[in-house]
């Protein structure tokens, strides 16, 4: 190789390393968190024997997103902390993540959760942006159009067929109640379960061009159809593979991407596929709004009735106010979940 050519070949191979070592966090960049207390079951608790049993009834699955490059981790090792700590059974409950980081990262996501939950059972899984960068349209807020929104569609695709039912959880809530409780709901002949809030504004979530189509508005015709927050759902993934629902998700998301029937993300296709058909569950499984809108996120209260979970959905997220030192009443709730460990403002070394 000519002298000048091995120079060039040098300096670009030089540029490249500086490249990915600028993109590839050091440890000591990567967000870290104090490690939880054991959360062991109560000796009345059946032992959890998935997945060497298959079919095991004592075992408790939750799924979640993990977004490693955002602070909404953050939001999701708070929720598993309050689900362990109010667990009669705590180690009955496995968990399955969703996250669309490979490689390093991915190392870097499993040792965060196994330093942090020493004791925790989980699973990590790929989601590929790629299955819905192509059917994702803009909305409202940014932070809607990212691919782990969507991942909640493709659970049934993803996780083992020997996982018939999953509750899934967002990553801006937490709960202060048994998940084995949420857990053992009956769902009846429906796939999905989920609080229905009736006195909701139906047709504020989609655009008057989808009420003006015939054909788009028939679809909600027989049946009595009310909102529910897709945060926090008891699915039966066993019925939604034999009804093909991820596919009709996807068919509702093409129409969006070509005729603009709604403005909020994810949320719409489940009503549009689900909504009339989902079994009530109490509303104390899912007090959400304290994020307030999603254009301003101002502050709000908790609605009447017992409360078992507490869900940030909307623009303001605790941690966020927290941190601006700028909370509202019901952030102060979320705080002792968080396990974020702050860098110190000021050196001691």
């Amino acid at each position: 190789m000519p002298p000048d050519t091995r120079t060039n070949a040098l300096l670009l191979l030089t540029i490249l390393l500086l490249f990915l070592s600028s993109h590839t966090p050091s440890t000591a960049d990567l967000p870290q968190f104090r490690e939880a207390p054991a959360f062991r079951n109560g000796q009345r608790c059946p032992i959890s024997t998935w997945p060497s049993n298959p079919h095991d009834p004592s075992t408790i699955h939750v799924a979640m997103t993990l977004d490693y490059s955002t602070p909404y981790l953050r939001g999701s090792i708070a929720a598993v902390f309050s689900v362990l700590q109010h667990s009669t059974c705590p180690e009955n409950t496995f968990f399955h993540f969703l996250t669309t980081t490979r490689h390093r990262h991915f190392q870097n996501l499993n040792s965060t959760i196994t330093s942090t939950f020493p004791y925790l059972r989980f699973h990590l899984y790929h989601f590929s942006p790629a299955l819905v960068n192509h059917l994702i349209s803009s909305s409202i807020r940014s932070a809607l159009d990212q691919p782990l929104n969507y991942a909640r569609i493709y659970l049934a695709d993803l996780l083992p067929s020997t996982v018939n039912r999953i509750i899934y959880l967002d990553s801006d809530l937490i709960i202060v109640d048994d998940i084995s409780k949420l857990w053992k709901i009956n769902l009846s002949a429906h796939i999905l379960g989920a609080p229905e809030y009736c006195h909701a504004n139906f047709t504020n979530y989609f655009t008057p061009k989808f009420w003006s189509n015939r054909y788009f508005s028939s679809t909600f015709n027989n049946r009595a159809t009310c909102y529910f927050n897709t945060g926090v759902m008891v699915m039966d993934l066993t019925k939604w593979r034999t009804n093909g629902c991820t596919r009709k998700l996807e068919h509702w998301m093409r129409i969006q991407k070509k005729y603009r029937i709604y403005e909020l993300g994810s949320l719409p296709p489940f009503l549009l596929v689900f909504a009339g058909n989902v079994e009530g569950v109490e509303h104390r499984w899912n007090q959400h709004g304290l994020g307030g809108d999603n254009l301003e996120g101002l502050c709000r209260d908790l609605h009447p009735g017992p409360v078992s979970l507490l869900h940030w959905s909307g623009k303001g997220k605790p941690w966020l106010r927290l941190d601006s030192k700028k909370p509202c009443p019901l952030d102060s709730l979320w705080a002792p979940y968080d396990l974020f460990k702050h860098r110190p403002l000021i050196s001691d070394s």
